[in-house]
């Protein structure tokens, strides 16, 4: 007659039935609240840090696409800006999230750097937003220069946001080590 194989190697303590069995751990194994926190923490500021990669490639690649348009008229520079501008917002919130989880997992300088992206998502929009309203308006005018000088803006807003998403990946990178 054949042996009965013995289960011990797939159930414990001798369990067949595969259920694991009932234990009580001790209270002092239970992490401090601090860690349960800083772990939360840390889930929040990989999921901003996602969103801001996200939001930085999104607008990327849909920002080469509108160098395709002639920007002669009106509703071109209007356009452009207000995706410049949803753009702008979205980083500041994003890196703000970013950086704020960051700061609370612990982590000040990858704080510091996010609230820096913040920081520029702001400059960018105070300065790349009012030359394309000004070229806009120079447009809707048939002045002739202000074409070129927008679809110059725009070329270098994008290159400006290629070397923020460079910045970011580079240095999640860095961080990895």
């Amino acid at each position: 007659m054949a042996e009965v194989a013995s289960l011990e190697w797939c159930c414990p303590a001798g369990n067949r039935w595969g259920a694991l069995p009932l234990a009580r751990e001790p209270l002092d194994d239970i992490p401090p609240w601090e860690e349960i926190a800083m772990s939360a923490a840390m889930i929040a500021a990989m999921f901003f840090t996602v969103a801001l990669l996200v939001t930085t490639a999104y607008f990327i690649m849909g920002s080469i696409p509108l160098l395709v348009l002639k920007h002669d008229t009106p509703l071109d520079a209007r356009f452009v800006r207000r995706f410049f501008h949803v753009y702008y917002l979205c980083a500041f919130v994003t890196a703000s999230a970013t950086a704020i989880s960051f700061a609370l997992a612990g982590h000040p300088g990858i704080a510091c750097d996010a609230a820096a992206l913040a920081g520029i998502a702001v400059a960018l929009r105070s300065r790349i937003i009012p030359k394309m309203d000004a070229l806009g308006e120079q447009i809707q005018s048939n002045y002739m220069d202000a074409i070129p000088g927008f679809r110059r803006t725009h070329t270098i807003a994008i290159l400006i946001n290629l070397l923020q998403l460079t910045v970011i990946v580079w240095g999640l990178i860095d961080y990895s080590k």
